[in-house]
């Protein structure tokens, strides 16, 4: 099936030369056309598309959106498949995008997503572990009552759709949405009967050393985000968060990474105050 790749740019100079040649090196995928998404930077990342003469669309900063920006390329697309990716992620396998989309279509799966492995040996390795495990797995409409909010998992970082679902579901509404655009649309699919699928085999790397500033105004976004979409609180956002710093938790310790209890309490207190100030 013929692929399209959805990529936005912003500032991407340190990024772009590496992951255009990760996805054009691809085997045994057939990809229809890479959809750069530049939002208006002040460095050379235009300049490489232009002279690599590289398809992207460009908009300006004001009218980015993690939802719309990503939608409006999707529907442009002829493709069978949308693969949706982000700048700071790195591919190192040929083989990325054949073990992310093999099954897209078959037994009623209509959504992947790849494992991402952080390459720092911080807190977000295991929240990475955490998401991303070694092992596949299948979810559906039937494994909410087991699962909750983690049915809707499913990360646009590394990710496809099958393209006529996409459009069934209407996409993201044409909502602005400020973060977790890849949850909405996950719970749209599985809600719609379709089945969704964490490949392990598809492997990238995608890496952060994020500051308590960040992480803060990070999980604030997420919090305005469920403030907006409250029918996804009776699926335990609170349990997800509590059963994430345990796992935390429990891995400093086996590890014996002991300097990260410092940092511990303060990261995951900007996670929760800056869900609880994004819900006010």
């Amino acid at each position: 099936m013929k692929i399209d790749v959805i990529c936005p740019l912003y500032n991407a100079e340190q990024y772009i030369g590496k992951l255009d040649l990760s996805l054009r090196t691809q085997k045994k995928v057939k990809i229809d056309k890479i959809r750069y998404v530049l939002t208006e930077s002040t460095d050379q990342t235009e300049q490489y598309l232009k002279k690599h003469k590289r398809y992207y669309s460009k908009i300006k900063k004001e009218n980015f959106s993690h939802s719309l920006s990503r939608e409006e390329e999707a529907l442009k697309s002829n493709a069978d498949i949308l693969v949706f990716i982000t700048q700071d992620v790195a591919i190192e396998d040929e083989l990325f995008l054949y073990h992310l989309t093999k099954d897209i279509s078959k037994n009623n799966i209509e959504a992947t997503y790849a494992r991402q492995i952080s390459k720092y040996n911080n807190i977000e390795k295991y929240t990475r572990e955490n998401n991303y495990p070694n092992q596949d797995r299948i979810v559906s409409k039937r494994d909410i009552s087991r699962l909750g909010l983690k049915t809707f998992f499913f990360s646009d970082a590394a990710g496809a759709i099958s393209t006529k679902v996409f459009r069934e579901v209407e996409g993201y509404d044409h909502k602005r949405l400020p973060i977790s655009e890849d949850m909405y649309i996950t719970y749209k699919i599985v809600m719609k009967g379709y089945c969704v699928k964490y490949c392990s085999d598809a492997i990238c790397y995608h890496s952060h050393k994020f500051t308590l500033k960040q992480i803060y105004d990070r999980y604030k976004l997420t919090g305005k985000f469920f403030k907006q979409n409250r029918y996804l609180d009776q699926y335990g956002t609170t349990e997800s968060g509590a059963s994430m710093a345990k796992y935390i938790l429990k891995r400093i310790l086996e590890e014996k990474r002991f300097l990260l209890l410092f940092r511990y309490p303060f990261d995951m207190a900007a996670r929760l105050i800056g869900m609880k100030m994004g819900k006010m």
